[in-house]
Order: structure tokens, then C-alpha cells, then sequence
């Protein structure tokens, strides 16, 4: 099913649709209100921009330089060249332990990889423990959003299904009830757990230190709670000092959620006494897409899930329908490199406004890539027949100087002469809710020939 299909589902319900809308371009607008008071914030974002790129250009040398100051702290750092690899790697670490049963906090890495499915089939409990990824694991559905993932649930849907599955009380829909109800569950689920993953947000090459972001404080508990840490990051997350750690951190609370900071940023250098750390380095295509010159930019992303606010498809077509873990236009500039027949679509699914780019706080050049997988989709062959034909038609005639004169001729003729049931109709779905403009009686070449070139 195509992006187009799964949109045109979300948007059967209306009243969803126009309220998921309000929801993300209230915290747009939050992030509009927090950066006003910062008169450097382009400086900021060219300075994120810049420092990105030396990573790019020297990630080689600084997850070496990582792996070695952090395996000097104590901590035991794995490689990973999949998922697949990254998945067993987490799995054999808990089996030399003994573990079971773990709690985790928000990671979009390990949602790439599908760890939570591939340790329950080993037979290990997961339990998410951020409230919305705990909402979505309670659903046995995928995060719609990479900082908000139940954002496409209402309260009273959320209060029903803590009634099934929690045993609140019925018709319950108080944020603070809920709320306290899941932290009553996951209590029971910290004290019980001998692991504990987490995903990383940055990691310093200079220290060899790991930061994890978050509002909850739920990564910070399962932590310091269970004797065994993992924390799972991609390649892309390495910054070299630590004093850039300082520009990104304004950066990301500020493009996620309108905040001046997050509530907990902890920092992870070593095992606690008596505990083991780990860090899994990930690549799972990574590399592939930084040698592709043309993408290499989509690595710099800090996950503060500011295009999906701010785009107007992704706010009215919901998360889901992407079909790719990380949604929205980043997600529109990822997933073809992974998957391009599959996920090739997507790359359609922007207006190519710009607003991506222009809030994108490491100065991604979004609505760029999206544009360029166009034409590698169409060059490869992937174009459905839907978008082939009419493009095909549309070539001919711009290349054609007299053919282009004539159908501009004979469609201005028609549009003047067909009856309103001819043009309006339930399959020109732009005519729903928009009036074509006037029809003019000459195109602009011929109305230029006439005025700038008058007759003697």
C-alpha cells in the first residue's frame, strides 16, 4: 500500500485529522516562541550545520578515538554492521547474565532494528518505559512520531486501554490519573529488571561518554536501578568535544518541543560500581548512504522531529502512514536509501515547500534530497503508471515548442466551454475545494508578442 493509500485512510476521520493537525503545529508554533528569545539561533543552527559536517568527513577517526576512551573508562564497546548483528549482540549480553526481563527507554535505533520483537521471540520481557512508547507497545503498534510517538491518540483512547490493560477505572481520561496509573505499572517493572537499554543522543569522542536526553527521567531510573546498562547508538551520533555538546543541547529540546532544555540530560562515562556498560555502534546502512554525495547531509539529524511539526502532509496524513520507522520528511529522505522500490513513494509524499528545511536545526537540506530521490525514483524505473504516463505526456509536450502552443490553445478552449460537472467531479480531487482561476483568452507568450512587440 502506498503512502497515498494509508493518508487517504487516516483521513476518513476528519475530526482525527484536523485535531492531529492542531496538535503538531501547536508545538511547531512552541518552537517559534522558544527560539525568538535567542537572537544567535542561526548561528547556532550554521554551528550544529558545520560541526556535523567535520564529523561526517572524519567518523572514521572519531568513533576510534570513542571506542578508545571509552573502553579506558571501563566500558565494553561492541560494532554492529546490521540489525540483524545488533540484535544478537544485545541478546548475547543478556544471555552471559541471565536476563529476562528488561526495561527500556525511548530508542529509535532499536525500533530500526526490531529488537523489542526479536528478544521476545528468545524469550526476554521488554518493557518500554517512556509513557508514549509504553501507550504503543500496550497497542502493538509503531511510534507515528520519533519525540512523540502516541501523538495520534486521544486521552479517551489512551483511558480505555489502560482500563483493559492496567485496570483503571472505566471512562477514565485524566492526563494526571493516567499518568500516575502508568508509573504505578512501570515501578513494579524498574524494581524487577536486571538490564536496562537505552538509546543515545550524543556521544562525545573526546570522553568517550554517552548523553541521553529525555522529559520523564524513565532512562535515568532504569540505569541506576539494574546492574547491567546498554545503550544502543548509530554511527551518525558521535559530536568530537565536549564543549560542543552545549550547542546541541539548545538545539534539540528548543526544535522538539519548544523547551529551553530537556528535563534530564544525563551522561553516562562508566560502569556503575559492581555494574557493566555497554554501547552498541551501529551501522545498518549508515555508510551506504554517507558515500551517497547527494544524502550524506540526511546523517546529520539529532531526532528533534521538527519537519514532521512543521510539514503540512505529514500533520495531515499521521505517522503511520509512511511505513518506515522514522517518519515525516526526514524519514521521506532516509528510508529510499534503504528500500527505494518499497519506500520510493515517499519521496512524493511533500509539497517541496521548504518549511522541512527551514526548521531543521542542523540546516538539512530536506526538501533538496527529496526532490533529487524523485528523479533517481523515476530513473530507475519505480514510478507508478499514475505519475509515468501523465509525466511521460507532460514531457512530450514541453519539448515540443509548437505541440506545447497548441494543447495550451485547446485547454484553455475546453476549460471556457465544459460545464462545471465536466471539471468538477469526484475524481479531481484538487477541484474538492478550490475554483480554477479565470480562463485567459491568450497565453502569456502570445499577450507578451502583442505588448512588448506592438505592429507598426
Amino acid at each position: 500500500m502506498t503512502h497515498a493509500r494509508r493518508a487517504a485512510k487516516f483521513l476518513l476521520d476528519e475530526a482525527r485529522t484536523d485535531w492531529h493537525d492542531a496538535s503538531l503545529w501547536h508545538v511547531r508554533s512552541k518552537r517559534d516562541g522558544s527560539i525568538s528569545g535567542i537572537p544567535e539561533w542561526e548561528s547556532l543552527r550554521q554551528l550544529g550545520s558545520d560541526i556535523k559536517d567535520n564529523v561526517l568527513s572524519n567518523l572514521d577517526a572519531y568513533l576510534e578515538e570513542f571506542e578508545e576512551r571509552a573502553t579506558a573508562n571501563g566500558v565494553i564497546v561492541h560494532w554492529a554492521t546490521d540489525a540483524e548483528e545488533h540484535n544478537r549482540i544485545v541478546h548475547g549480553i543478556l544471555q552471559h547474565h541471565g536476563v529476562d526481563r528488561i526495561v527500556k527507554s525511548k530508542s529509535m535505533l532499536t525500533e530500526e532494528c526490531g529488537l523489542n520483537d526479536y528478544l521476545e521471540t528468545q524469550g526476554v520481557e521488554v518493557v518500554d518505559t517512556d509513557l508514549g512508547e509504553r501507550i504503543i507497545q500496550l497497542r502493538s503498534e509503531p511510534p507515528s512520531h520519533i519525540v512523540m510517538p502516541a501523538i495520534h491518540l486521544k486521552k479517551e483512547e489512551i483511558g480505555a486501554l489502560f482500563h483493559e490493560k492496567l485496570g483503571t477505572e472505566p471512562g477514565a481520561s485524566d492526563p494526571q490519573y493516567l499518568t500516575e496509573a502508568a508509573r504505578q505499572h512501570l515501578r513494579e517493572k524498574f524494581l524487577a529488571a536486571r538490564a536496562a537499554i537505552t538509546g543515545v543522543n550524543f556521544a562525545i569522542a573526546e570522553t568517550g561518554g554517552i548523553v541521553v536526553c529525555t522529559n520523564e527521567g524513565n532512562a535515568d531510573m532504569g540505569v541506576h536501578l539494574a546492574p547491567v546498562q546498554i545503550h544502543c547508538m548509530g554511527i551518525e551520533k558521535i559530536i568530537p568535544r565536549a564543549e560542543h555538546l552545549g550547542v546541541f543541547t539548545r538545539l534539540l529540546a528548543r526544535s522538539a518541543t519548544g523547551q529551553p532544555v530537556t528535563i534530564y540530560t544525563s551522561h553516562h562515562h562508566r560502569p556503575k560500581p559492581g555494574g557493566e556498560m555497554h554501547v552498541v555502534i551501529v551501522d545498518n546502512g549508515r555508510t551506504t548512504q554517507l558515500g551517497r554525495e547527494d544524502f550524506r547531509n540526511s546523517l546529520k539529524c539529532i531526532r528533534c522531529g521538527a519537519c514532521m511539526n512543521t510539514c503540512p502532509i505529514y500533520r495531515r496524513s499521521g505517522g503511520h502512514s509512511y511505513d518506515y520507522t522514522i517518519p515525516g520528511p526526514i524519514g521521506s529522505i532516509l528510508s529510499p536509501g534503504i528500500d527505494l522500490k518499497k519506500h520510493g513513494d515517499l519521496a512524493f509524499a511533500s509539497t517541496l515547500c521548504g518549511s522541512c528545511s527551514d526548521v531543521c536545526p542542523v540546516k538539512i537540506d530536506i526538501h533538496e534530497q527529496l526532490y533529487k530521490w524523485r528523479q533517481i525514483v523515476s530513473a530507475e524505473g519505480h514510478l507508478g503508471a499514475a505519475k509515468r504516463l501523465p509525466l511521460l505526456g507532460a514531457g512530450t509536450v514541453l519539448r515540443h515548442d509548437t505541440l506545447y502552443n497548441f494543447v495550451g490553445q485547446a485547454a484553455r478552449t475546453a476549460l471556457r466551454l465544459a460545464p462545471r460537472a465536466a471539471v468538477y467531479h469526484r475524481f479531481n480531487a484538487w477541484g474538492e475545494s478550490r475554483e480554477l482561476p479565470e480562463i485567459p483568452r491568450e497565453s502569456f507568450k502570445q499577450w507578451y508578442a502583442r505588448t512588448q512587440n506592438p505592429p507598426a
